[in-house]
């Protein structure tokens, strides 16, 4: 059974979302407060954390960026709807996805299966090496030209889909789907925003703009 961390101080959210959640099989533990959240987090170690933006004491990006210093534990973020700089600053702190409320759960439900199901496909044991950038598949390191660098999971998971397709011509639309799944919702300027990151860590000779089309990685 799968344990879930509610980090939410509106109890008639986190009151519906816990009991849908014990309805499909999840046990699941709640916290009011930021510091409740971090406290419940390093005692109970869930599975995976949704975690409201706007918190008491601590708000919700702190407590992301706290537990990402310490753990890659999934994490999805309730965000306003209309906040995308709450969006963009949580995935760019290390959130796996995010979920404008008010929300159906039944959208909820769908984007925690999507991360479980990445989560439990296992990562082929390959070495990738275009040019001079290297990924391993095992241990997730990435280096350039020899030197390491330091991917977020999503920036990690977007430069294997375009080095395992390179010189292919992929739409954002495709892009979203490998990165985030299919039928689910990413604004379209998220994959721009990460393409960007990409580019400021790797260089910006690999992954070309393919105008009205999409991105396509450079083989040379």
């Amino acid at each position: 059974m799968r344990k879930i961390l509610i980090v939410e101080d509106d109890g008639g959210i986190s009151d519906f979302v816990e009991a849908e959640l014990r309805h499909d099989g999840f046990e699941t533990v709640v916290a009011r407060t930021g510091r409740e959240g971090i406290e419940l987090f390093e005692k109970e170690s869930p599975d995976m954390i949704l975690l409201d933006v706007m918190l008491p004491e601590i708000n919700g990006l702190e407590v992301l960026r706290k537990i990402r210093a310490k753990s890659s534990v999934p994490i999805i973020l309730e965000t306003a709807r209309g906040e995308t700089i709450d969006k963009i600053n949580g995935l760019n702190s290390g959130a796996d996805d995010y979920i404008a409320k008010p929300f159906e759960i039944e959208e909820l439900l769908a984007r925690m299966n999507a991360i479980f199901r990445r989560m439990a496909a296992p990562l082929k044991p390959a070495v990738i090496r275009i040019r001079d950038i290297e990924m391993n598949m095992n241990s997730m390191g990435v280096t350039v030209g020899g030197e390491s660098l330091s991917l977020s999971k999503t920036e990690f998971f977007m430069l294997k889909n375009f080095m395992e397709n390179p010189g292919k011509v992929m739409s954002r639309d495709e892009i979203i789907d490998a990165i985030w799944g299919k039928n689910h919702y990413i604004d379209m300027n998220t994959v721009d925003v990460y393409v960007g990151y990409l580019r400021s860590k790797i260089g910006s000779g690999y992954i070309v703009t393919v105008r009205g089309l999409g991105y396509k990685f450079q083989e040379e």
